[in-house]
């Protein structure tokens, strides 16, 4: 049957943003939002947990989606005021220096709990209510392009989001029946306020450089993606991770040197 414009309504559907009280979150609450979905943000930072929610006319629940307990009182909460689970973005994350020689236990599980305990967590338990409701569903991991090469300096990070990566496509195949689509989002240079306050203007003028498109992405970029995955418009797409870097997954280490214009491969190669 042809697709029309209302393929794409979240109408009538309850979302859940864990980590939406910033960056990308955000970016993706309001896009879930603006197609008509009622959003609940499940988000540690109190205030900007209930700023978030505000924007889009949500529920606001401060939850650590790093403790079951919490996600399971997250969850009761969000059904109770809006009723059964259809849409949920895994997005909380964070990441911080880990060289390999330096890296201790803490550091390392720090790391996956904050990366990949709660994807597993989350996922479970709106998953199991999904099934309970048999209306189907739609996850969204979101992962990173560190998920997919190599990180020097964030090994368990990298390690964390690769795992997210195969989770999804594992996730997918156990789901399926159920009428369930789980699938990822992997972000590589994209603007935020948390990137802002790590890095000069500079530095974030060399690394647009990278991208092939020549900017950094946009969160509503990554939101687009979002409603995407989220709409009955990928009602066949599951088990897949989408990439919304502006082509640098694609390009492998390519970018076009500046003085030519023309791609080169690594940046001290000559044009």
């Amino acid at each position: 049957m042809p697709i029309t414009p209302s393929a794409v309504s979240l109408q009538g559907r309850v979302a859940v943003v864990t980590g939406g009280g910033s960056g990308i979150g955000r970016g993706i609450a309001a896009g879930l939002a603006a197609f008509g979905a009622k959003v609940a943000i499940w988000e540690r930072d109190e205030t900007t947990c209930a700023a978030a929610a505000a924007e889009v006319d949500g529920l606001a629940l401060v939850t650590d989606v790093r403790d079951g307990a919490a996600v399971d009182a997250a969850l009761a909460g969000t059904i109770e005021h809006f009723g059964g689970v259809h849409i949920l973005v895994n997005n909380a994350g964070g990441s911080f220096d880990s060289p390999l020689l330096e890296t201790s236990e803490n550091g390392w599980d720090a790391l996956y709990h904050a990366n990949l305990r709660h994807v597993l967590l989350c996922t479970q338990r709106v998953a199991r209510a999904m099934v309970e409701a048999a209306h189907g569903g739609s996850i969204i991991n979101v992962t990173s392009i560190e998920g997919v090469r190599a990180a020097p300096g964030y090994a368990a990070y990298a390690a964390a989001k690769a795992g997210v990566i195969n989770y999804t496509r594992t996730a997918a195949l156990e789901l399926a029946e159920h009428g369930i689509r789980v699938n990822g989002l992997a972000p590589d240079f994209t603007l935020t306020e948390g990137l802002a306050a790590m890095a000069s203007p500079q530095r974030l003028h060399d690394a647009a450089r990278m991208v092939p498109l020549g900017r950094g992405g946009h969160v509503d970029e990554m939101a687009g993606a979002a409603v995407f995955l989220a709409s009955s418009l990928s009602s066949y797409v599951t088990g897949q991770t989408l990439h919304v870097d502006g082509g640098t997954q694609a390009a492998g280490g390519w970018y076009r040197h500046p003085a030519s214009g023309r791609y080169t491969l690594g940046p001290t190669a000559t044009p």
